[in-house]
């Protein structure tokens, strides 16, 4: 009797929730936010909502809700998803380990590129005369709308539809174009290590820069607990140090 009453009141939240949404049928491709969900839709307003920029309402319609309030939701439900897969598919690695694997997922340039791969771009309801689809913003648009696509199907199938979108749409085809997880931000493993050890930080200093402006070549000489050292060369100060700091890593028994 309990799960049957929590039931029919989760259903009739949604519908009071997302019931505000008018927007015309005719502007909406169901069909298409069916074939990348995987399933037939309960709720297509929800979805219309999920698919609408704010910019929709400078259009001066104000009976229509945007989608931030389900980007919000979506992001915390993908960082759950995400954080369960590889919990549960690398036993054997620490917080750390799974901290930084879990932000390369998710990180916005992960989801423009899901987004791209499936031609979300056609689906988003936008204001054309404020966005432009080839700025660098539209692609912050494309990635926002994926989160909040997360939450509609959240809330339309459940959170095991939610599970098996992130999963198939995101999170397999990371995997797939990402065969290793290699952490190579040896700046940020050198300096967990002064950390974990109680030492100074790392400090980074430039030794030597040769060539004109334009071109720049950087020598650069890391120092920690002043007495690990590792030098580094690049075309830029980043790539310097970031050699520098792999090569003192690889004198440290980690």
């Amino acid at each position: 009797m309990k799960k049957k009453f929590f039931k029919n009141a989760f259903a009739n939240f949604r519908e009071k929730l997302f019931s505000k949404n008018n927007l015309a049928d005719n502007q909406l491709n169901i069909t298409g936010i069916e074939n990348l969900v995987g399933y037939k839709i309960n709720n297509p307003s929800l979805f219309k909502t999920a698919f609408t920029h704010r910019s929709v309402l400078e259009n001066g319609q104000q009976s229509t809700v945007s989608n931030e309030r389900l980007e919000f939701l979506g992001d915390s439900i993908l960082g759950f998803i995400v954080g369960k897969y590889l919990y549960l598919r690398f036993p054997d690695k620490d917080e750390g380990f799974l901290t930084k694997f879990r932000s390369n997922i998710v990180m916005k340039e992960s989801l423009y590129g899901i987004a791209k791969e499936n031609n979300l771009q056609n689906l988003i309801l936008y204001n054309k005369k404020f966005i432009n689809p080839q700025s660098e913003g539209f692609k912050s648009i494309c990635a926002d709308t994926m989160e909040a696509i997360i939450a509609a199907v959240y809330f339309d199938g459940g959170l095991e539809k939610a599970e098996d979108f992130v999963i198939k749409k995101i999170i397999l085809p990371y995997f797939s174009e990402h065969e290793t997880f290699i952490d190579t931000n040896y700046k940020g493993i050198l300096l967990e290590y002064s950390h974990t050890k109680k030492i100074s930080p790392p400090k980074y200093e430039i030794i030597k820069e040769e060539g004109p402006p334009h071109n720049k070549h950087f020598f650069v000489k890391v120092t920690v607990g002043n007495t690990i050292e590792g030098f580094g060369e690049g075309k830029s100060k980043k790539s310097a140090e970031q050699e520098a700091a792999f090569n003192a890593i690889s004198k440290l028994d980690l």
